[in-house]
């Protein structure tokens, strides 16, 4: 047989059991969805204590707007949309107008120079974006093209990527999986030992099967320092017509012409393919 309880014991027990819903809400607050009429979003549940004064009410909306508590005009309509109700006498309490959760009220801005007005809280397209002019940018001294042009001088194969892997390596304590190899020799004639060996018109094949004709040996201006080869290919498998950046070092046709170091050309009785090849290489330029 179950002991009795007497009242108080079975008031806290149904209390303690009772359902509460996911979420506690005091009696006295109310969940409302805020609109304004100069702005698309709209602030779900902002809780609201029935008991605050419709004047109370708008300087903390004004937070939310930015409209201004005298600028204000407030409609309660239900969740049909229609109205309820104009919160029009700000000296009463707002549980006066019986709103409920899911109810919204809805901010009419009267203020003409609002500065949510014309969607300036919401279209960032009108705001004045900060704009560098290109020379004001190049006298910069710490900026990411400074920084990659350092880079690259010291190693002509250098990316981000690499950048990245290396530093990955190195916060593991593990060395570069791809290491940076050592700076190019920076002296005029580098590689003019093997450029000595290379006679134009000489039949060659470039490391990497590619076959072809030594058009030109010498320096390239707007390539890296030193001696280069300048090889008509017998198939369209170059990178250029045999110029380089607007200056024509030999004729030949689109794609036949190349220029690679010495030391990837090896020269001799290299006679033009019967059979078409698919070559690619990115030692050339």
């Amino acid at each position: 047989m179950a002991p009795k309880i007497n009242s108080d014991l079975a008031a806290l027990r149904n209390y303690v059991l009772a359902d509460t819903g996911a979420q506690s809400q005091a009696e006295s607050t109310v969940r409302l969805v805020i609109t304004h009429s100069n702005l698309r979003a709209s602030f779900m549940d902002i809780r609201l204590d029935m008991h605050m004064t419709v004047d109370a009410l708008k300087r903390k909306l004004c937070f939310h707007c930015g409209t201004a508590p005298s600028a204000q005009t407030l409609q309660l309509k239900d969740e049909a949309g229609r109205l309820r109700a104009c919160l029009d006498d700000d000296s009463r309490m707002l549980g006066y107008y019986s709103p409920a959760d899911g109810f919204t009220l809805h901010i009419i801005d009267s203020d003409p120079t609002s500065m949510s007005a014309n969607g300036w809280l919401e279209d960032v397209s009108k705001v004045e974006k900060y704009e560098m002019s290109e020379e004001a940018y190049a006298a910069r001294d710490n900026t990411y093209r400074k920084y990659k042009e350092g880079r690259l001088a010291a190693d002509p194969t250098w990316t981000l990527q690499k950048e990245m892997a290396s530093r990955k390596s190195a916060a593991a304590g593990q060395p570069p999986a791809d290491p940076v190899p050592p700076k190019p020799p920076a002296e005029d004639d580098h590689q003019a030992a093997e450029a000595e060996a290379v006679v134009v018109g000489s039949r060659c094949e470039v490391e990497g099967g590619k076959r072809g004709v030594v058009r030109y040996v010498g320096r390239v201006e707007g390539l890296p320092l030193g001696y280069w080869i300048g090889v008509q290919y017998d198939e369209p498998v170059g990178k250029n017509d045999g110029s380089i950046k607007g200056r024509q070092y030999f004729e030949c046709g689109a794609a036949y012409g190349g220029f690679v170091r010495p030391a990837l050309v090896r020269t001799g009785d290299y006679p033009p393919f019967d059979e078409d090849f698919n070559f690619d290489s990115g030692d050339e330029l």
